[in-house]
């Protein structure tokens, strides 16, 4: 870089800053347009972003865009020197819209235009004349080549090189090669030279002060290698030169380059032009210099490599040719350009008065003054008007030029300003055009910015260019100038806007590099438009694929797509993605390609069928062409299908049994089953239970219910337990997102496996690990079965957007720790074509996808709810444990349809299908009155289901009807202990064990359920091994069944007390009464619609069960007809109960029940065996709760008080109660028959009807409970209850009343007109307190309707008795009854009080009085 000096025609010094000075070959040629674009395209690909730098982040509003492109900002010299402006925005916090490659082409565009007649700017301004001092006679040397030069200039022969001005200045160098050379003879002709030419017009250059070539050892610069690249239009562009600013010789004057602006003879060009029209032709007579010249050069550069230049110079050498470049530019150059300034400028200046009075006067004369403007449409093509070179116009344009040249801005844009409106006078449009251009380019250069930059200016000679003179390369070049001053003013829309402008179809390269410069300044606004930077960049990058540049095009996709990506611009992302993938593999980089494609088949594409099949095929191609040097390594990670890790299920165990004929297998668990959160707690609650049970009522705190089929609904944090050579199951989700069939060939598990034996001590032993990975890859998943059996599936097809399931087995073979990585298949299409079936068949690839499970998210702990932790999920890294038994069992002749209430006797077979024996055998269920196996004294005949299949299920006995027959039961006999239900059943194994391979059949009874409807029934069957401490403790087995139960029958039965007393009729029925009786009423209805093909019921037997009564006899008129009931039909029985004998009751314990039979027909159910009594202790809990027996009224609980008084109460209340308490329960036993399949078939069954209260009503059907209210808001708290007192219905059972009397009586009115009747009024004390009772005679009947059927009549002598009778003590009372006249009278018309003698007067209540006792009064 040269600072020189230079006064302007006002004598103003000029400081000229940074000048640099191109030397080319007077024979250099101007490339033609092929080799400019050749030129331009090499400049472009061989700039490229560095690798390995980390990129500029760029935030753009919501968007953070890596931009790799702007690690260098401003480094090419067309930044260097221009004003501060530009330094000020090369070093701001915004990055300069500007590329290397862009910057590396603008440059190689500026150097290869061609010189033009309009302007001078690339015009030679002087010429070295370069002779060696070993020539004979350099004087002549020089003489000729003067006069070649002058040849060259003037004779119009050469249309190449142009010349600045006619008089060029000649400067004369003597070159002297110190190595091979006299210096004192070239002292003495320098000595010479300067006498003839002068001291600043020649130079005496000494170079190759190194003797010898240099060693290997030593390192010298080369000082010619980076000029020579940049002059040599023909060698590539690379990137070094970019930063190659200093001590560059080229000619770049404060940014605009001037490459061959000072053209001279360089002595270091190597090349010769054999084109006719210009000096280097060897016909010519320039060829002498030229000769001597490449000797010479021969001599500067012996090396024949183009990176040995300058080999034999010494940094002397290198200062030498610095000093001579000085000396020629302030001696030769500068002044000459001085002089001529000064010379032009005398020559307008004279022209001046002359101009303005004849042309201003022939113009006024003949088109008046000032030319008018007008724009470019309405002026006329005048692009091929060319002026003399001694025009005065051109004279200006030629100063303007020149002081544009050494930096007088301010000169050189008045002379522009001059020249461009004559030019406009003249419409010389090509003329004008640049004079604007260079105006504009003036005016900003500008120091301190005295005026505006003319934005129009440029505009209007862009458009010139373009429109009016056809010229794109001028154009183009006023638009990169006009670019990056709108740029450096921040004016980012102005030059986009420019810039798109300049887009054609004629240069694919151009145009994506204006385009891209358009996206950078999209990016840089103040305001970032981060959607239409991508858009254009989007737009660059076709263009450049269009102009074969592919790392561009894919560097523009890969920033535009930061833009489109996760914004649900889906078919946008696709087409990114595509070209990405396809640029990527066109320059082989297949990983980057593998990776779009893969984002195009991952995401939900919009894409039509066709459009995805092209991309998975192209996909597949680039996927094998990958793969396929890779064999041995890892298998890579396949997008499709789609893998939904997180919904993968895992089963342990078989698969389920189909059902052979009768012959049902448990339905256990598969995956089949969708999870239902109810039914997996209730499945643990029973397998609770049943280790409960199994424990002896203890459950370990590490307890956890037993878990085959894990999802992600499951608790997953354990590691769960699988039995060795027993199967388990992988099932995994695929989903198709594309509209494109997939077919996945060879399809298998990817694992990992360490051994370990549990059988030894502390936890057992670990083994090696070993994986199938590299098996599985190789296409051999099968090679390792004897550790694991891995199934594999030869052909899976995923339909278009289709999701669907994969079941994959694994067979463990030994012990240890087994982790499932993932899958392993072939990934393929399949074509409709058939002529494409074959290649189709061969386009796949193998690959993988591992199942990565996330665990729930943890909250437990401070920290975990403070933070994002997620426990672990094990499902897929079971436990194989040593051998387990396992059981299989099967349901024989199981029903699916019951009518309410009906038995059914089945079979059920265990099976121990392992090679280990197993033990504790038990059975849990939710619904225990559903079914039983029997007691332990039942008769297990017939022993086979096949001889049980026309028998009844009860144990009957011929007996005709009759009395009752009693039988005395033990709960305890049936499984029954305190007042709960069994819930867990022991099956009684022979030995306590059921051997491998061994089978126990044994009966089932079953009930249906009461109320009708659709019922599941679960049953859980636990099972130990005889091991203890083994890994798995107990296995269960379930299995649910499903009954439809149909209405049968409705038994509703009421308790009345008998009002015989003691005291009459025959003895063994006074025992029974003395002990106390009762009616019972048994309504019974057929509420079957014959949906199930029932013709009629048999109402066959009706037995009761209690602790304290029992059915005595039946009262029913004679015949059988109406235990027969028809659809819709209703029966009532009539019963008499009496309490159990005294003896019966004390036998053994109070705790055993009587079972009383009365059967109807011929045949006695005997109801206190298997199953009746069975289903009777295994029934359902009646509508009011039992409490040890106490039946509280109304629902509810006796409360225990604090305070004696309430004690009392509470005794006085369980006194009142037990007087209207009954404990007894009715069966009523039943026949249906049944037509089906045109065969009539039996069916029996049981209903239970609790009576609990004398008086009400109680059915064999439960009440459907009420919607509860909703309950208001309480914010005080509920005062506490009231004691429980007896109700008043309690009370009026304390006294059963009788009346005796005659029922008729005659009495001879006429003699005697009052007649005088004995009654005995019997008293009787129910309760077990003493009791004081009132009986009050003066109530009488007040309603009318009693006096007119009944008459009146009254008591004589006392009226009201006062007395206290004991517990059950039976009184008699005398009264005598007075009658007027003849009649029926009603003597039921006295009134009696009662109450316990411990309490008050409050407790007095009417008793409940007697039935109408009705007297017949004869006149005789």
């Amino acid at each position: 870089m040269l600072i020189g000096h230079l006064r302007d025609p006002n004598n103003q010094v000029v400081v000229v800053k940074g000048l640099r000075i191109s030397v080319t070959g007077v024979n250099t040629r101007s490339p033609n347009s092929g080799e400019v674009r050749k030129l331009l395209s090499q400049a472009v690909s061989g700039c490229q972003p560095p690798e390995g730098l980390p990129a500029n982040v760029i935030t753009a509003g919501d968007y953070d865009l890596n931009i790799s492109d702007r690690s260098v900002k401003a480094s090419v010299p067309w930044y260097s020197d221009w004003k501060e402006m530009l330094t000020q925005l090369s070093s701001s916090k915004y990055y300069t819209a500007t590329t290397p490659w862009f910057e590396a082409y603008r440059e190689n565009f500026l150097q290869s235009m061609p010189a033009s007649d309009h302007e001078f700017l690339n015009h030679y301004l002087a010429c070295m004349l370069v002779v060696s001092s070993r020539e004979a006679v350099p004087t002549e040397q020089f003489l000729k080549l003067s006069q070649e030069q002058h040849r060259i200039q003037h004779s119009g022969e050469y249309t190449y090189p142009k010349w600045f001005i006619p008089n060029t200045l000649k400067y004369y160098v003597l070159l002297h090669d110190i190595s091979d050379g006299d210096e004192q003879r070239a002292d003495s002709v320098y000595e010479d030279m300067k006498q003839r030419y002068g001291t600043q017009g020649c130079y005496l250059l000494k170079i190759n002060s190194r003797t010898g070539a240099a060693g290997p050892d030593e390192q010298m610069p080369d000082p010619w290698s980076q000029y020579l690249q940049k002059t040599n239009i023909h060698s590539p562009y690379e990137e070094g030169v970019l930063n190659n600013v200093e001590n560059n010789i080229s000619s770049e004057v404060d940014g605009l380059d001037l490459s061959d602006v000072v053209s001279e003879i360089h002595p270091l060009k190597l090349e010769q032009s054999a084109d006719p029209g210009f000096p280097g032709n060897p016909s010519k007579a320039v060829n002498s210099a030229d000769t001597a010249r490449t000797q010479k050069q021969g001599s500067v550069t012996p090396g024949a490599a183009p990176t040995a230049h300058g080999a034999c110079l010494t940094l002397n050498d290198h200062d030498r040719i610095r000093q001579f470049i000085q000396e020629f530019t302030f001696r030769g150059l500068l002044p000459h350009i001085e002089k001529n300034i000064r010379q032009l400028n005398d020559q307008l200046v004279s022209r001046k008065g002359l101009s303005r009075s004849l042309f201003s006067a022939t113009k006024k004369w003949f088109g008046g003054g000032k030319v008018p403007e007008k724009s470019i449409a309405e002026l006329k093509n005048t692009a091929g008007l060319l002026y003399p070179p001694e025009a005065p116009e051109l004279q200006i344009r030629k100063m303007a030029d020149l002081c544009f040249l050494v930096q007088h801005y301010e000169l050189a844009y008045s002379c522009y300003h001059t020249a461009k409106k004559d030019f406009l006078s003249d419409q010389a449009m090509l003329y004008a055009a640049g004079s604007l251009e260079m105006a504009a380019v003036s005016a900003f250069l500008q120091s301190g910015a005295p005026r505006p930059y003319p934005a129009h200016y440029m505009e209007t000679a862009i458009q010139t260019y373009r429109d009016v003179c056809k010229n794109m390369v001028l154009a183009e070049r006023c638009a990169l100038l006009s670019a990056e001053v709108l740029k450096s003013q921040a004016k980012y829309s102005d030059a986009a806007t420019l810039l798109i402008k300049m887009t054609s179809e004629d240069s694919d390269l151009r145009s994506a590099l204006l385009l891209e410069q358009a996206a950078h300044c999209f990016i840089n606004m103040r305001s970032p438009m981060v959607r239409k930077f991508a858009f254009h960049m989007i737009l660059s990058g076709h263009r450049y694929s269009k102009a074969g540049q592919k790392r561009h095009a894919l560097r523009c996709y890969c920033q535009a797509m930061q833009v489109y990506k996760g914004k649900g611009w889906t078919l946008a992302e696709d087409h990114i993605n595509f070209t990405i993938g396809r640029q990527s593999f066109t320059l082989r980089q297949p990983e980057n390609a593998v990776a779009a494609f893969r984002h195009i088949l991952i995401n939900d594409s919009k894409q039509t069928a066709t459009q995805q099949s092209a991309f998975l095929r192209e996909y597949l191609y680039v996927y094998k062409s990958l793969s396929q040097p890779s064999n041995e390594g890892s298998l890579p990670q396949l997008p499709l299908p789609c893998v939904h890790s997180a919904q993968t299920r895992v089963f342990f165990g078989h698969e389920p049994r189909l059902a052979e004929g009768e012959k049902q297998a448990a339905t256990h668990v598969w995956l089949d089953q969708e999870f239902d959160q109810e039914q997996a707690q209730l499945w643990a609650e029973l397998e609770e239970q049943v280790v409960a049970v199994a424990n002896r009522g203890s459950v370990h705190i590490s307890f956890q219910p037993t878990q085959y089929c894990l999802s992600s609904h499951t608790e997953n944090l354990r590691y769960p337990f699988a039995v060795v050579e027993e199967p388990m199951f992988v099932e995994v989700v695929f989903r198709n997102p594309l509209k494109v069939p997939l077919v996945l060939s060879d399809l298998s598990l990817l694992w990992k496996f360490t051994t370990k034996d549990f059988s030894k001590p502390q936890g057992g032993t670990t083994g090696e690990t070993i994986t199938n990975e590299k098996e599985a890859a190789a296409g051999k998943a099968t090679a390792l079965n004897d550790i694991i059996s891995t199934e594999v599936i030869p052909e899976f097809t995923v339909g278009l957007e289709e999701t669907k399931v994969a079941r994959l087995k694994l067979l463990p073979h030994k012990t240890g720790e087994l982790h499932v990585l993932g899958i392993v298949y072939n990934l393929g299409t399949r074509e409709e074509d058939n002529s494409a079936s074959e290649a189709s068949q061969l386009m796949f690839v193998r690959g993988r996808q591992d199942l990565e499970i996330q665990g729930p998210r943890l909250n437990v702990t401070k920290e975990e709810k403070t933070s994002v932790r997620h426990g672990p999920d094990r499902r897929l890294d079971p436990i194989i444990t040593p051998p387990m038994p396992l059981l299989e069992v099967f349901f024989i002749n199981f029903p699916t349809g019951l009518l309410c209430g009906e038995i059914r006797k089945a079979w059920v077979e265990f099976v121990n299908v392992s090679a280990v024996p197993l033990a504790g055998l038990r059975v849990a269920s939710t619904h225990p009155e559903f079914f039983t196996f029997g007691s332990a004294t039942a008769d297990l005949t017939p022993v086979t289901p096949t001889a049980a299949e026309h028998c009844s299920a009860y144990k009957t006995m011929v007996t005709p009807p009759s009395d009752a027959a009693v039988t005395l039961v033990s709960p305890a006999a049936f499984g029954i202990t305190g007042d709960n239900r069994p819930t867990v059943v022991e099956i009684p194994l022979t030995g306590g064990v059921l051997g491998p391979g061994e089978a126990l059949q044994i009966p089932l009874w079953l009930r249906g359920p009461d109320r009708e409807g659709v019922h599941e029934i679960s049953f859980l069957f636990y099972y130990e091994g005889l091991e203890k401490n083994a890994k798995l403790g107990h296995r269960v087995l379930r299995h649910k069944a499903v009954i439809c139960a149909s209405r049968s029958l409705s038994v509703r039965a009421t308790a009345c007390r008998s009002n015989t007393l003691p005291g009459r009729g025959k003895r063994d029925e006074r025992e029974e009464e003395r002990s106390g009786s009762m009616l019972v009423f048994v309504d019974v209805e057929n509420i079957n619609t014959s949906e199930a093909g029932v013709r009629e019921f048999h109402i066959v037997q009706v037995s009761s069960s209690s602790r304290q009564w029992r059915l005595h006899k039946c009262i029913n008129p004679a015949g059988d007809k109406d235990s027969k009931l028809a659809s819709r039909e209703r029966g009532k029985l009539c019963f008499r109960a009496t309490r159990c004998r005294t003896q019966e009751a004390t036998s053994d314990a109070l705790e055993k029940y009587t079972f009383a039979d009365l059967n109807l027909g011929n045949e006695q159910i005997v109801s206190s065996t298997t199953p009746c009594a069975d289903f009777f202790f295994r029934r359902g809990p009646p509508s009011e709760p039992r409490k040890g027996g106490v039946i509280t009224v109304g629902g509810l609980l006796r409360r225990q008080s604090l305070t004696p008084a309430n004690s009392t109460d509470d005794s006085m209340t369980s006194i009142v109660r037990k007087c209207s308490e009954v404990e007894l329960d009715i069966i009523v036993l039943w026949k249906a028959y049944v037509v089906e399949d045109n065969k009539q078939l039996i069916l029996e069954g049981q209903l239970h009807v609790a009576l609990q209260t004398i008086g009400k009503e109680a059915c064999s059907l439960s009440q459907k409970e009420e919607a509860q209210e909703m309950v208001l808001l309480k914010f005080k708290p509920d005062l506490p209850p009231p004691a429980s007192r007896p109700s008043l219905e309690q009370l009026s059972h304390l006294i059963k009343t009788c009346l005796h009397y005659p029922e008729s009586y005659d009495h001879p009115f006429p003699q005697k007109s009052l007649c005088m009747v004995p009654v005995t009024l019997t008293l009787s004390n129910c309760s077990l307190a003493q009791v004081d009772v009132i009986i009050d005679l003066r109530h009488k009947t007040t309603s009318p309707e009693s006096l007119e059927v009944h008459g009146s009549f009254t008591w004589l002598g006392q009226t009201q008795y006062k007395l206290q009778l004991r517990p059950q003590e039976v009184h008699g009372l005398s009264l005598k009854a007075c009658f007027f006249q003849a009649g029926v009278y009603n003597l039921g018309t006295p009134r009696v009080f009662a109450k316990l003698a411990q309490s008050g007067t409050m407790c007095e209540t009417s008793q409940q009085s007697a039935m109408p006792a009705l007297i017949i009064i004869n006149s005789v």
